[in-house]
């Protein structure tokens, strides 16, 4: 039956996308142990430094977060010296977060840890795999990004994982 096998994938894959995130989730709480950095404020340094200084409420709209915990993590991260705040030149009363220099080095740092992880995982890999499931895996978020109410695609920042 035509179908079928396409069935048992898509089956197959929403089983796999839980157990991902769970994975996800228990490697973000072991590396959060040993880090006394708040990683769930500093991936809002992603979306920040790809789009330049933004409010707080488009920021927590643009990474679909409550706006209270948004604003806990921004004061982290300001209270570290990673963002500051200035004035919004449309509206004064408004303030906008920029990200600090400090902020651009823990982000890099942040990067390159991502990296060499995910370079440990997979060293075994060939590199035709590797890049298959790189351009893959960003058109499987691009395309869920898609299908969230009011998110253009790729509105989400490749380096947000909450």
């Amino acid at each position: 039956m035509p179908g079928t096998d396409r069935l048992a994938e898509i089956r197959q894959l929403s089983e796999q996308l839980p157990r991902f995130m769970r994975l996800v989730h228990a490697l973000k709480t072991q590396v959060a142990k040993g880090d006394n950095r708040d990683r769930a404020a500093l991936v809002l340094l992603f979306p920040l430094v790809r789009l330049g200084p933004l409010r707080q409420g488009a920021l927590a709209e643009l990474v679909h977060a409550d706006p209270s915990t948004i604003s806990r993590h921004v004061g982290a991260l300001v209270e570290q010296g990673l963002v500051r705040r200035v004035a919004d030149d449309a509206d004064g009363r408004a303030s906008r977060l920029l990200v600090t220099e400090a902020g651009h080095a823990a982000l890099e740092t942040l990067r390159r840890e991502r990296e060499d992880h995910l370079g440990r995982v997979t060293a075994g890999w060939a590199d035709a795999d590797l890049a298959t499931l790189t351009t893959l895996f960003g058109r499987l978020l691009d395309d869920i990004a898609a299908t969230l109410p009011g998110t253009e695609a790729g509105a989400l920042d490749p380096g947000e994982i909450r």
